[in-house]
């Protein structure tokens, strides 16, 4: 990853974090062939919910017969944690048009949310459309044909799971977050650690009591005010 916020970059930029996508998105689709959901049926899925966790619910609650508002709330609350993202991301593209801002926040994911985090290290805290957009639309393609692959794979493939499909994601946030605190000159390394440290235990504590979605935006949040206070007084002890 360099500085450069092309087109171009974009698409260079996300293929390696792109592979994360095609195997979790080849076990969604063989979900959804399990689930008895046609091709058709996964490919609108994925262009218009766009949501790997939500759209895991949303087979499982179909196929348990739950009513459309159920699973609408579901994904709601599966996918409110892109509120803060979008919001994060946002600053950086205030001068640009409202139509250009629901395109970008529209395929914005957890992959390329951190991405973007990334490549402020490299840009002088600087993003561009181009590069985004670029970013953004190389994943969503990417996402939906693991999926139909997935699907018509489904009949050969009975568990995903002895493959690790399931882990590549987890995988691929353990290097994003490792290339996060490598390059990151804005923090300090004892800070970005303490930070990694305090939102690991809080999400520990926090999904024993409410949801993993909902136990996410909560660690996140806690997470920002004491990155702010351990910054602060770190500061403070080498004045």
């Amino acid at each position: 990853m360099d500085s450069s916020l092309t087109f171009r970059a974009g698409i260079k930029d996300v293929i390696p974090t792109v592979f994360g996508y095609i195997g979790v998105g080849l076990a969604m689709g063989i979900v959804a062939n399990t689930s008895h959901l046609s091709v058709w049926a996964v490919l609108l899925m994925s262009l218009i919910v766009y949501a790997g966790s939500a759209q895991f619910i949303i087979v499982s609650m179909l196929l348990a017969g739950s009513p459309i508002s159920a699973i609408v709330l579901s994904t709601f609350l599966i996918n409110s944690r892109m509120i803060l993202m979008s919001m994060s991301v946002a600053q950086y593209f205030k001068k640009e048009s409202l139509l250009q801002n629901i395109g970008l926040g529209s395929l914005l994911t957890d992959e390329t949310f951190a991405l973007s985090m990334n490549k402020l290290n490299q840009t002088n805290q600087q993003l561009k459309t181009s590069w985004l957009h670029a970013a953004n639309i190389v994943a969503y393609l990417v996402w939906a044909a693991a999926t139909v692959v997935g699907c018509l794979l489904g009949n050969l493939i009975t568990d995903p799971n002895q493959f690790g499909l399931d882990f590549a994601v987890v995988g691929m946030f353990i290097g994003l977050l490792y290339l996060q605190i490598i390059t990151d000159r804005s923090k300090s390394l004892p800070t970005q650690l303490w930070v990694v440290l305090f939102v690991a235990l809080a999400m520990y504590f926090l999904m024993r009591w409410v949801p993993g979605n909902l136990a996410l935006i909560f660690a996140t949040l806690l997470g920002c005010g004491f990155g702010m206070v351990v910054d602060h007084k770190l500061v403070l002890t080498f004045l």
